[in-house]
Order: C-alpha cells, then sequence, then structure tokens
C-alpha cells in the first residue's frame, strides 16, 4: 500500500526509467464518453491521478516507487524458493504467487482498487510445484480469492468446511476440466474515508462485466471484454444521459436497442442470481436481515 518505499538496496534502480501512461489516463471527452460522470471527477480526488494523495505526490514517481519496491517481493520470493530447493521439497511444494487485489497505474485517470475495471479486479496468479503442474500450462477459468483457502486445504488433505464458498483450485492445476463457475461476483461498498467511489454491485463472466451503482444516480456501466479489453467503449453509456424518471434498469429497458436489452438483462439476473446465492443484499443496507 502505498506510500512506496523502496529498500534501500533497489532505491533508484529505476531512476532513468518512465511508466508508460495507458491511453485511457488522457483527460479527453472521447475517453470518459459513456463513462459515469463520478470516474471522470475523481481525477482530482484522492485516488485521481490529478489529485493523488491530496496532489503531494506525482504520479511517474509513484510509478517508479512501486516497481522498485515490488522488487523486495523479489528478492523474498527467491529466497523461499532456493530454501525449498536446498531442502529437496521445490518438487512438491505447491506455491501460489498472487496478489490481495490489483491496482490502477492511471487507467481512466484513476489510481488504487476501488473500483470493478479489469486492472483493480485482475490479480496474478502463478502456480508452482512440478509434480502437479505442468510447466507453462495457462487456465483460463473464473477463479477468485475465496478459492485459495479450499485449495490450501485440499492440497494438505484436511476437509473443506462447507460454508466456505470458493472452490479448490487443486482439479485445475492437475490440468482437469471439472464444472466450473460461469461468472464471479464483485462487491464494493462506500467508504466515509473515501467517499469519491459510490457502492457498486458486478458479476464478471468470461467475455462481459455488468456494473450497478447505488446511492447516485450515475450510468451504470456493461462491457464486452473480449472485444473491448480496456473498458472504453460502456454498451450503457447512450442510453442513460438526461432521464430523471423512473429507476436506472427501466430507463434502459425503454431506450435501449433490443439486443443491449437483452444483454443487459442477462446480466442483471446473473447478478442478482449470485447476490442470492452468496447470502447478499440486493440493495446494499447495514441493517440486520
Amino acid at each position: 500500500h502505498a506510500e512506496f518505499r523502496p529498500a534501500d538496496r533497489h532505491k533508484g534502480c529505476y531512476a532513468d526509467k518512465t511508466y508508460p501512461h495507458p491511453a485511457s489516463m488522457a483527460n479527453t471527452d472521447e475517453n470518459y464518453r459513456g463513462k459515469p460522470t463520478w470516474v471522470r471527477e475523481q481525477r482530482m480526488s484522492w485516488h485521481g491521478v490529478d489529485g493523488m494523495y491530496d496532489k503531494k505526490v506525482d504520479f511517474d514517481q509513484f510509478a517508479r516507487d512501486y516497481a522498485e519496491t515490488m522488487r523486495a517481493v523479489d528478492d523474498s520470493v527467491g529466497r523461499i524458493v532456493e530454501t525449498l530447493r536446498e531442502q529437496g521439497l521445490l518438487e512438491s511444494t505447491l506455491l501460489l504467487f498472487t496478489s490481495d487485489n490489483g491496482f490502477q497505474f492511471g487507467e481512466h485517470g484513476l489510481i488504487d482498487k476501488r473500483t470493478m475495471y479489469e486492472p483493480s479486479i485482475r490479480v496474478p496468479l502463478i502456480a508452482h510445484c512440478p509434480e502437479l503442474v505442468k510447466a507453462g500450462a495457462r487456465c483460463s477459468e473464473l477463479t477468485s480469492t475465496i478459492d485459495f483457502a479450499p485449495t490450501f486445504l485440499e492440497m494438505a488433505n484436511v476437509a473443506v468446511p462447507e460454508s466456505m464458498q470458493g472452490s479448490s483450485l487443486a482439479p485445475l492445476l492437475r490440468g482437469e476440466k471439472p464444472a466450473w463457475r460461469d461468472a464471479v461476483l464483485y462487491e464494493y461498498f462506500w467508504e466515509r474515508s473515501f467517499p469519491q467511489t459510490p457502492t457498486v454491485l458486478g458479476v464478471r463472466t468470461r467475455t462481459h462485466k455488468f456494473m450497478r451503482y447505488h446511492g447516485i444516480w450515475d450510468r451504470y456501466e456493461l462491457y464486452n471484454i473480449d472485444e473491448d479489453p480496456d473498458e472504453m467503449n460502456n454498451l450503457l453509456g447512450a442510453f442513460m444521459v438526461e432521464t430523471k424518471g423512473g429507476t436506472l434498469d427501466n430507463v434502459i429497458r425503454n431506450t435501449a436497442p433490443d439486443d443491449i436489452k437483452k444483454l443487459f438483462n442477462e446480466m442483471s439476473q446473473q447478478l442478482d442470481r449470485l447476490l442470492e446465492e452468496t447470502g447478499a443484499n440486493r440493495e446494499p443496507s447495514w441493517k440486520k436481515e
């Protein structure tokens, strides 16, 4: 977490490097066409590239500090691997290299993790265990951090409690093709300390993503990730502009063309199904049910 402080041995190692700014970082009307209004306004906030951390941090130096800080993580992983190798355990030990969340570095003019955009919700997941995982193998299934605990328990021959919502990744690591989820649920609840980001409930499938916002009257977001991996074309952006009557859902159903309306209904239903399956509320609330 910021502030990033590189180890002395790494400080300045990228002083002559510049992080390439993502195309969506530019403050242009085209970049924000169809986006919710709050996204562009957040540029000047604590979590925006033009106002980051009370305007006390330069974006390019911030990116360099992060990269230099991460070199210590690389060193530490190397020490673990070398110790396992010395003890003759490397071939049979499962190592998962991952993170608790992603991080935006300028995408859509934002930093931090408190949105459902791809750089925020995607995390690295690299597995190493030669006796289990085929070298160079790749898996395209939708996995989640809630899968880690069941995975570690199964690998340790410990029963997985039924209360756990995740699924063990062991079959995927072995190269098997088990029945698997077709979507993952995303939840972010408004925080008083970071009021610039609204509550969002969303669903991510293999090909699409839907974000439903609460507490504000602003566009929902729907993306075809296959065709638009950088999330620049909000499929709902053109149909939720100035209308202030009824619910946002009805605005879409009354104004969007049939193909967008069909996709919106499918994604909305999928989100509601996941919320019901996991015991979450469709309407965020702090009340005890």
